[in-house]
């Protein structure tokens, strides 16, 4: 009989021991803290100082309408889709609420159809800077016009978040000389664009589309 009782008592003491382990490895489970994940953050970009590129520019001689005929981008959609860019009209006039800014019409052409998009840039106390203002500070795009004879050509930078992008306007498809062409490569070469990264807008067809397609628009 004490032998039985003897079995008895052994089996339960391995019982209670099996489900004191049970619960121990399902409690340490639970309990055990999840590792986080780190979030990456973002470097920190800084803006590069186009300031030595500036002009002392005349604002109301920019006013006016200028012709986009090349452009200098590591911009990813035009590397992609460079070779499909369709004539790109700016216009800039005065704003009449204020004398710190200017109004910015660009038109171009998308799907066989004309489009506009109307933007408002401020002026600066530095000449020949300008601001286009995004929903958040850092997402402002800050504008310079490096170089200009008012009358036939102008040379702008513009910066978003570090990233510099160039644009060669013409007053006329007509009237811009090689040698400003090749000095926009050379510029372009400064803020390391080489030709991969030159994108030529069709001027042929700009005048004739614009003049008999544009007025639908405005």
């Amino acid at each position: 009989m004490a032998g039985v009782w003897r079995c008895m008592l052994a089996a339960a003491v391995l019982m209670c021991v099996c489900l004191w382990d049970s619960t121990e490895a399902v409690g340490g489970a639970v309990s055990r803290p999840r590792p986080q994940r780190t979030r990456r953050k973002k470097p920190k970009v800084e803006p590069i100082d186009l300031a030595p590129t500036a002009q002392n520019v005349d604002i109301q001689q920019m006013t006016g309408t200028w012709y986009l005929l090349n452009m200098a981008s590591k911009c990813s959609h035009l590397i992609n889709h460079g070779t499909k860019v369709q004539p790109t009209v700016l216009t800039l006039t005065r704003s009449p609420d204020s004398d710190q800014t200017l109004s910015v019409s660009t038109k171009t052409r998308h799907n066989h159809q004309c489009w506009e998009i109307q933007q408002v840039y401020h002026l600066s106390a530095a000449p020949g800077k300008l601001t286009l203002k995004g929903p958040r500070s850092e997402l402002d795009t800050a504008i310079v016009i490096g170089e200009t004879d008012y009358s036939s050509y102008a040379i702008m930078y513009f910066q978003k978040r570090g990233q510099i992008s160039m644009k060669l306007y013409s007053r006329s498809v007509d009237n811009l000389s090689e040698p400003m062409l090749s000095k926009f490569e050379q510029l372009a070469e400064k803020q390391t664009f080489g030709l991969a990264y030159l994108f030529p807008f069709p001027p042929t067809v700009i005048v004739e589309m614009w003049t008999r397609t544009m007025s639908s628009v405005s």
